[in-house]
């Protein structure tokens, strides 16, 4: 979906506004989810500790079809009124990117209310012992699938209009309705005692994690790493169109699309790595790594340097998201996992809106690669920042022979 959505932005202006306009269209795209995703985040978990897991996923997955399908629909029909914003001298965006972001928000929000119950039900199919080979598993899986999926938005972008191509990410949606149709498995938590309210179950979850300071630092660490990325990727359309010098929608496809599929090694490679004792070690090493390849892609100007780099880059977070998850599935028990889940992302998201809104403000003043010089070499600085100073997230592990009773920070 966002390889539509970024591309159509993108390429809503004329070229000489692109940088300027464009930049600070695709930032809004971005800002515009940030109080629907936080507020999905805050309660997400409350509902998967509350609920049928399984129920719950089948819903908020309903209605993210349904706001893809109005995304098209807006595509479709493309209205093209100018609207006047605040910003740079006559700054405007068309009527139909501004209406581009309810509907955006709408999936945003939906995606994250589903993730929580999600991997919380892992657990209920495996052993502790087989929590990285599952989780690599099932996300290299998905990413492979998106990674296909990129690349052949990117063909048909350059061949019909972005409507169009908006259906690849509608008959994902409903394949995965339809899989979950199919779900038999019992995921209802048990819980014990008197059932506190909504607001009062997600205040527990923030409360459990900051008492786990190993966790409570990772969240630390994820929000500036999340933050800093988003700086730079948010532009990427631009860095296809400006930097590279590249119009056609597939070179675009191919950049998102190879970096999901390093995503989908980074979850295939990190089980190997037996990394549950040292989780926390692997994760720093891991966040290093990912601000190298964004410095390098601010280095580099053709597409066939920055098609490895990319790769390189998404390896990264299919490895942390594997080293994390199978650490909270192996520790957390499961009554309070979901909540863990969403405490986690909102710290891990709350600032990707501000992120992206900041790459757009960067890009205007210092350019497409001084936004990736500059995003790519503060991730190393923190990395190594938090190499040095968070000791708890250091000793981040745990023994799968016997989780439960593992130190966590």
């Amino acid at each position: 979906m966002l390889v539509v959505l970024l591309y159509s932005i993108a390429f809503a202006y004329p070229a000489g506004e692109r940088t300027t306009y464009g930049a600070l269209a695709l930032a809004f795209l971005g800002l515009a989810s940030t109080l629907p995703t936080l507020a999905g985040a805050f309660f997400s978990g409350a509902l998967a500790d509350r609920y049928d897991r399984a129920s719950v996923m089948r819903t908020v997955n309903l209605v993210s079809l349904l706001a893809t399908a109005g995304l098209a629909s807006d595509l479709v029909f493309l209205p093209a009124q100018a609207v006047a914003l605040p910003g740079p001298a006559g700054f405007y965006l068309p009527l139909w990117v501004l209406l581009l972001y309810p509907g955006w928000a709408v999936v945003a929000a939906s995606t994250t209310l589903f993730r929580p119950a999600f991997n919380a039900s892992i657990p209920r199919l495996v052993a502790a012992t087989d929590f990285p080979a599952a989780n690599g598993a099932i996300y290299a899986t998905a990413a492979g699938v998106s990674a296909a999926a990129s690349l052949g938005v990117g063909v048909v972008l350059s061949l019909v209009a972005p409507a169009y191509a908006l259906g690849v990410a509608f008959v994902l949606f409903f394949g995965s309705q339809v899989a979950l149709l199919f779900v038999r498995t019992d995921l209802s938590v048990v819980r014990r005692g008197a059932r506190p309210s909504l607001a009062k179950d997600a205040v527990a979850g923030y409360a459990f994690l900051a008492r786990r300071r190993g966790l409570l630092q990772l969240t630390v660490a994820a929000l500036v790493t999340n933050f800093l990325s988003a700086v730079a990727l948010v532009e990427l359309a631009l860095y296809v169109a400006s930097w590279l010098d590249l119009s056609s929608g597939i070179w675009y496809g191919a950049i998102v699309g190879t970096s999901t599929l390093g995503v989908a090694v980074g979850f295939v490679v990190a089980p190997r790595l037996k990394f549950e004792a040292r989780a926390g070690r692997a994760i720093i090493v891991f966040t290093l790594a990912m601000g190298l390849a964004i410095l390098a892609l601010g280095l580099v100007r053709s597409i066939w340097l920055a098609l490895p780099i990319v790769f390189v880059y998404g390896l990264m977070p299919g490895m942390i998201t594997t080293v994390f998850l199978s650490t909270v599935q192996a520790t957390v028990p499961d009554e309070m996992m979901g909540r863990v889940f969403s405490a986690d992302e909102v710290g891990s998201m709350a600032l990707i809106p501000a992120g992206q809104y900041t790459g757009g403000l960067l890009t205007l003043s210092v350019g497409v690669q001084g936004t990736y010089l500059d995003a790519g070499g503060a991730i190393v600085v923190f990395g190594l920042l938090i190499a040095a100073s968070f000791g708890s997230m250091r000793r981040l592990g745990y023994h799968p022979a016997d989780p439960r009773s593992s130190e966590v920070g």
